[in-house]
């Protein structure tokens, strides 16, 4: 393989490596606090898409206030979600919190089609055809753009984990609840804001990639089980080994997707996960904690 196709399919790699490490580690942020994994996730994707597509088509909002706005919507979804559902849910059986949340994706996906019908639709940029060369890498500038912020918003949920005592709280609500609250922190607070963070990050995603990618109600299906396979590669509720785990992913697919085909690309991200499942149950980079 020629040097500087293989330097273009691993750059192309890394950006999609990037969007998938914002959902993934969106759920992995969820089920770390709370232990509930979140099969609506990937709709919060479709529909921040969705809305940047309408934000962005009917109040013709430039791209960076476009941004903005779905993820701020998108955080205070979370809220929303945290309150009328998870918080009813934590603790409680696996089989019940999977059930309640692929029932919300159902509803989420099938109201979307009621309402906006099953049409791909497409964001307008100006940027749309511009793309920046490096030697013999070329990266279209939307691409470029979504993995700079994605690169800006998980460095910041970093840091707020490992270095702020909003994160100590956090990890300390993740390891043991009833102590948590024993010693003044706010449990239910702190799993309040990890929802709203972890559909904030989805939001992202959905926001960065509408102009990339076509919008319509079913986009989210494919990501989620995308994003549930990466958080069991990296550890389930390991929040760093989703992120490097999103990238190992999206570098395989852009390699074999060139080679061979898409399909092929999916099926060794899903059988990577099953000899993971298989050789060490608890992912690559282990859990621990659950962050």
């Amino acid at each position: 393989m020629d040097a500087g196709l293989l330097l273009q399919l691993l750059v192309n790699g890394l950006v999609i490596g990037a969007i998938y490490a914002l959902v993934a580690s969106g759920l992995s942020l969820v089920f770390g606090v709370l232990g509930i994994v979140n099969f609506a996730h990937g709709e919060f994707y479709m529909a921040a898409a969705m809305l940047a597509y309408f934000v962005s088509a009917d109040l013709s909002l430039p791209y960076g206030a476009m941004i903005l706005a779905v993820v701020l919507s998108a955080f205070c979804i979370g809220f929303v979600l945290y309150e009328a559902l998870l918080r009813h849910l934590a603790g409680k059986d696996f089989e019940r919190s999977v059930l309640a949340t692929m029932g919300l994706a159902m509803v989420l996906q099938n109201g979307a089609i009621f309402l906006f019908t099953t049409t791909p639709r497409s964001v307008a940029s100006p940027y749309a055809y511009v793309a920046y060369s490096f030697g013999e890498v070329s990266v279209p500038v939307l691409r470029l753009a979504a993995l700079a912020m994605t690169a800006a918003a998980l460095g910041l949920v970093w840091f707020v984990l490992q270095r702020t005592q909003l994160g100590r709280a956090m990890r300390g609500v993740s390891q043991n609840p009833e102590a948590a609250a024993m010693v003044g922190i706010d449990a239910r607070a702190i799993a309040r804001l990890a929802v709203a963070i972890g559909i904030a990050l989805a939001g992202l995603a959905g926001a960065a990639l509408a102009p990339v990618y076509a919008v319509h109600p079913a986009m989210g299906v494919a990501f989620v089980f995308k994003a549930f396979a990466i958080v069991i590669i990296g550890g389930l509720g390991n929040f760093g080994g989703s992120i490097l785990a999103a990238l190992m992913v999206g570098v395989v697919e852009s390699v074999a997707g060139t080679l061979h085909s898409m399909v092929v690309a999916d099926g060794i991200s899903f059988a990577f996960m099953i000899l993971v499942l298989l050789l060490k149950p608890e992912g690559l980079f282990g859990r621990g904690v659950r962050l």
